[in-house]
């Protein structure tokens, strides 16, 4: 699936059968045909260049597996604004390590039950898988428009973004300050273009966008 292509109308995603593994594969090699002459380019998230976007999954890659785990603690208790985030020396090796532990922390079904927390936000473990689909979408999105990379997200990753974003389209307070204001785009464009319309970005935003 391509960013133009159609997708069909989402379904309900039953937790304990999402597997966040492709998604974070599809994501790990994004990061890993990053140029270092790319890393000061500018992102579809305003505050971020793709050094920070790089750093921001590394923070919210431990972050949603330690909240996966019910490991709670700095990782999961740090709100991600609370700092501009960057690169570690490692990041190359760090990021699809971390990638790979979010996804089979959440291959766990206990996961998906009880409470956790994660960007010092408590919420039920369904709703914490949900959100680490979404952050690793659009996230994924965003590197891959950046640096001018083909995207074609894992699909049962994208209606699950889809699933939790949907419900607060109507409703500014559902959003917080996490997101923009929604960006409407055709109620037949492909999936992926209404998910990054919902995130509150514009889905034709291209590399060197200002």
């Amino acid at each position: 699936m391509s960013d133009g292509e159609s997708n069909p109308v989402p379904l309900d995603i039953s937790p304990t059968t999402l597997d966040l593994g492709p998604q974070a594969l599809i994501v790990a090699r994004l990061a890993d045909e990053v140029r270092e002459d790319q890393l000061d380019a500018t992102t579809p998230c305003p505050e971020y260049a793709v050094r920070h976007l790089v750093g921001h999954l590394v923070g919210l890659s431990a972050a949603f597996r330690d909240a996966g785990r019910k490991d709670l603690g700095a990782t999961t208790d740090t709100a991600p604004t609370s700092r501009l985030p960057d690169l570690t020396p490692g990041w190359r090796t760090e990021l699809p390590y971390l990638l790979d532990e979010l996804a089979e922390a959440w291959r766990d079904p206990a996961a998906w039950t009880g409470q956790t927390r994660a960007g010092g936000v408590e919420l039920p473990g369904e709703v914490a898988g949900l959100v680490a689909a979404d952050e690793i979408v659009v996230h994924g999105w965003d590197l891959a428009r950046a640096t001018g990379q083909e995207y074609a997200p894992d699909a049962a990753a994208l209606q699950a973004a889809y699933q939790m974003l949907a419900p607060s389209a109507d409703d500014p307070a559902a959003r917080g300050s996490i997101f923009g204001p929604v960006v409407p785009v055709p109620e037949d464009a492909p999936l992926l273009d209404r998910v990054i319309g919902l995130s509150g970005r514009d889905p034709g935003w291209a590399a060197g966008a200002r």
